[in-house]
Formats: C-alpha cells, structure tokens, sequence
C-alpha cells in the first residue's frame, strides 16, 4: 500500500476526509491530535459538535481536509435533525471517510452498526477507514478478537487502532488516509488551519465554557450568537455575543445570584479567546430567552448557516 505522498516525486495529494460515528467516540479529541491543535471543542458532555468543523493539515506534500461532524445519534429536535443532514451531506463532498468508535465502549459492534444502519447506502462507494479510539482503555487481549470481528462483519478499507488522548498510533492513521487520497495541488495556502471565520471560534469558545459550568439539560439548550466581532485596534478585539437559552429559569441559572456565575462564564472565555486569537479580549455576554429554539426549524437554520464558512 502507497502510505501517503512521496515527497522526492514532487506528485502532491489533497482531499476530504470526513469524521464521525457517535457522540462522545472521540472525533474532535482525534481530529485535534492530526493537527496537533485545539480547534474541535471537546467536552464530556455528548452534543459538543454542532456544526461541520474543518481542520486543515498540510506536511510535505499531502494536505488532508478534516470535517469534523456532530456525533450521530437518534434525533429528537431540529437541532438534532440539522445535524444529522450536515453528516450526510459532509459525506458528498469526502474523498475518504473516517469513521470513529470508541473500542472500550461497552458494544463497539453495535456502536458501528448503529451508525452505518443509519447511513446506509451513503457510504458506498468511497474509501472508508475506522479508528478504534480508545485503545489505550481497552485490555490488549481483547483488541486482536474485537479487530477480527469488525473486519468480519463490516467493510472497511482498514482498521487501525489508535488513543486520540495520547496521540498513539496517530502517524499510522494519519499514513493510512493519504495513501487513499486523489493527487491533486492543495486547496488552501500551507499555513491555513481552518476555513472557519475567527467568530465562529469565539462563539464555539464561549459555549465551551457554558458546557463545563452548567449541569443537566442548560448546555443543551444554549445557542451562542456573536452579535459583534471587531479589531479595535491591532491588540484588542471587541466580541458582543448573545447567550440564548430556551426558558426564564435557564436563564436564572446562566446568570447566577449577582451575576456572579455569567462573570465567571464571561472570564473563563474571556482568557482563552486571548489565547487563541492571541490579543486582548474586551468581552460582553447577555442572556436572552427563545422559547422552544432547538425545535424551531427557522430559528435553527437560519442561526446554524451563520457559522458557515464565509
């Protein structure tokens, strides 16, 4: 097997790969070890991706176009079935697809099957890989049998096992899907990291701190809307962003007795928006009420293509 480009021939590689699988596999956590930074939000909590993220790597001559997709799961608002056709639709554009599982899960088969009975016949006809994630939690004597019996049930082009969390066995995935690629000159300038708009990430950033403050059913029910996004100067940003919740008791709790929880929202965004924008960050957050947004198709749409790449 060709295992990516030959940087002596001077013949460059470049493409889409898609990643998913189910919520909490590990995709964002994976996708940022390929590229060696933070640009996937990653959180405990399930949902955590909502949008189709891309990460961008380019090393000698091959440069490979990460989709980062919301996790896969049964949907039961129109948030979830947005979602859902940014998946399907993701995959239309791939030249490979990379499906994730988290091989210490308590069914990893079914886990899989899940996914590709959801899907079906969208993933005929493409190269398809799977990343058994999570294999640094999973006993040694069990990954041969597990590995064997994917390979028996499902097509893949190739399994490789890999630990997102510590970067293990990362260089052989990252070899596995070159060698898939179509030549071809690259998309994006070689230092570009991501077609996303610098706003996106703060919105991204800020929700990020509401995932890991908040409990239960708020960080689910959280829209982040950057109102205003301005160079005020080339050492500070201006951000104005909206924190939408779906009910006043959301909102009561978003804000906290004296303001003190949105504060403390506010200054843990604050200090990694400048570290990731590298300026200072002159930040303001206000809470509003949408009743109902995640089932609102309108709403939905129409805020979620504002993220969109511009």
């Amino acid at each position: 097997m060709d295992e990516g480009a030959d940087k002596s021939s001077g013949v460059r590689k470049a493409g889409y790969v898609t990643v998913f699988g189910k919520p909490n596999a590990g995709k964002s956590t994976l996708m940022n070890a390929l590229l060696n930074f933070n640009l996937s939000v990653v959180n405990r909590k399930v949902q955590t991706t909502r949008n189709r993220i891309s990460g961008i790597l380019t090393e000698d001559n091959f440069q490979i176009v990460f989709i980062d997709t919301p996790g896969v799961l049964t949907p039961k608002y129109e948030l979830h079935r947005y979602m859902i056709s940014e998946i399907a639709s993701s995959f239309e554009e791939a030249d490979v697809l990379l499906q994730i599982v988290d091989a210490a899960a308590k069914d990893p088969v079914e886990d899989i099957r899940f996914v590709r009975d959801f899907f079906g016949e969208n993933l005929a006809g493409k190269p398809l890989v799977l990343a058994l994630n999570k294999c640094d939690l999973l006993p040694r004597a069990n990954l041969l049998p597990l590995t064997g019996k994917i390979a028996d049930e499902f097509k893949f082009n190739e399994i490789v096992p890999v630990s997102a969390a510590k970067g293990e066995n990362t260089d052989r995935l990252k070899k596995v899907l070159v060698s898939f690629l179509p030549d071809g000159e690259f998309f994006y300038e070689e230092d570009t990291l991501t077609d996303k708009p610098e706003k996106f990430f703060a919105a991204e950033i800020i929700r990020d701190k509401i995932l890991s403050q908040y409990h239960d059913e708020i960080p689910y029910s959280v829209f982040v809307h950057i109102q205003e996004f301005s160079e005020r100067s080339d050492k500070l940003v201006y951000i104005n962003a909206e924190i939408i919740v779906e009910r006043e008791s959301q909102k009561a709790v978003i804000i906290g007795k004296r303001g003190d929880s949105l504060k403390k929202t506010g200054a843990l965004a604050r200090k990694s928006l400048e570290h990731f924008l590298g300026k200072k960050v002159y930040l303001e957050l206000f809470v509003k009420v949408r009743k109902g947004w995640r089932n609102n198709k309108s709403f939905v749409r129409e805020n979620m293509l504002r993220n969109s790449p511009s």
